[in-house]
């Protein structure tokens, strides 16, 4: 389905740059052109343009003009900065007011497609949740994210057999990783309202008995007591590998059981030298700081396979960027599934797509210093 804003006529005026409202007014009173736009981003990305391109057709249809979409890679293709990656011809006027929004479907899409791509690639056997929604700025963004998403995701799998995004946080973007039903089992609040960890199971699981559960365990700061209680009450599923525990330990305190020097001593043992060779300050953080760390996971895993939980998994999430996930790669922390919204892209600068019109009936003629895009 297209965006709503392409629907309506009056939403494409109200939302695009009112210069290009001008120019659709003078082009229509002065005489119509045919033309070619070119767009291209600053920056290297995962190629991501169905939703775009999908939004024009419908625009295309609806006011009855020929539209010619020329995609200079395929979905998927990683693409160099500055690269043209399409090209759209059309009536000037028809166009010249789409700009703005078309632009705004793809840069993002193609940025956080290439992010998820990156985490993907670096954590193989991890499967990964897309937990984005929350964080995006409507609905529209968060249709995008789950989109791009499911790209870098699809790359990662064909190119190193990657596991990738198995699914998501909400239902109505579940196709875009081949599902019709969202993920997602408790948040704190449901914890606060059950007065305990272990209650807030059991509530769960009186309403959705056939379904697996992960439990998130650290609203009480006691991740390991209170895994250990859910993994005894349920005992039957955490032995047939129904049960989760998921990790979400705020990034002020160490997990129970864990300090500074703890965290080293089991990092160490596990991933041996992984802490003496050059790390940023960050990435001593995720490592053996406090919150969800490379330690803590580990620490997680070495007590549930001293209780013989083995096949008890572990979702880890709080922050888990692609530069967060290739550290964890790095000391082959134990993880299972990575919840994340975080494949976002934070330097949204980044994100910007670019469109000139290369091509005037046929002629060529760009602004100076933007002739590589001609072809």
């Amino acid at each position: 389905m297209p965006f709503d804003v392409f629907k309506s006529e009056k939403l494409i005026q109200k939302y695009t740059d009112h210069y290009f409202n001008q120019t659709k007014k003078i082009v229509c009173s002065s005489g119509e052109i045919n033309v070619k736009y070119a767009v291209f981003m600053r920056r290297p990305v995962i190629f991501t343009p169905r939703l775009m391109v999908d939004n024009l057709n419908y625009v295309a249809k609806k006011r009855n003009f020929s539209i010619k979409i020329d995609l200079c890679y395929e979905e998927g293709d990683w693409v160099g900065a500055g690269d043209p990656l399409l090209f759209i011809s059309g009536p000037f006027s028809k166009l010249v007011d789409l700009e703005t929004l078309f632009l705004q479907n793809l840069g993002p899409a193609c940025v956080a497609a290439y992010n998820a791509y990156i985490m993907c690639k670096d954590l193989p056997k991890v499967s990964f949740l897309a937990m984005d929604a929350r964080h995006c700025a409507g609905v529209e963004m968060s249709e995008i994210m789950s989109y791009a998403a499911s790209v870098g995701s699809k790359v990662a799998q064909k190119e190193f057999g990657s596991i990738g995004f198995i699914g998501n946080a909400t239902e109505a973007t579940a196709h875009y990783f081949g599902n019709n039903r969202a993920f997602g089992t408790m948040p704190h609040s449901l914890i606060g309202y059950a007065g305990s960890t272990l209650k807030a199971a059991e509530l769960y699981r009186n309403n959705f008995p056939n379904e697996d559960m992960t439990v998130l365990v650290d609203y009480f700061g006691q991740e390991v007591t209170d895994t250990l209680e859910v993994c005894e009450k349920y005992k039957d599923l955490a032995l047939k590998g129904g049960l989760s525990i998921r990790l979400d330990t705020h990034g002020g305190r160490f997990i129970e059981g864990l300090d500074t020097e703890k965290s080293y001593a089991v990092l160490e043992s596990q991933a041996p030298k992984s802490i003496r060779q050059y790390r940023s300050e960050n990435e001593m953080k995720w490592l053996v700081g406090t919150g969800v760390t490379a330690a803590a996971i580990y620490h997680m895993r070495q007590t549930l396979d001293k209780y013989k939980f083995h096949k008890v998994k572990i979702v880890a999430s709080s922050g888990f960027s692609p530069a967060k996930c290739k550290v964890m790669s790095s000391v082959n922390a134990p993880i299972d599934v990575i919840g994340t919204g975080s494949y976002l892209p934070d330097t949204w600068g980044e994100t910007y797509a670019t469109a000139d019109i290369v091509e005037y009936d046929g002629v060529k003629s760009v602004k100076k210093g933007r002739e590589f895009l001609f072809r």
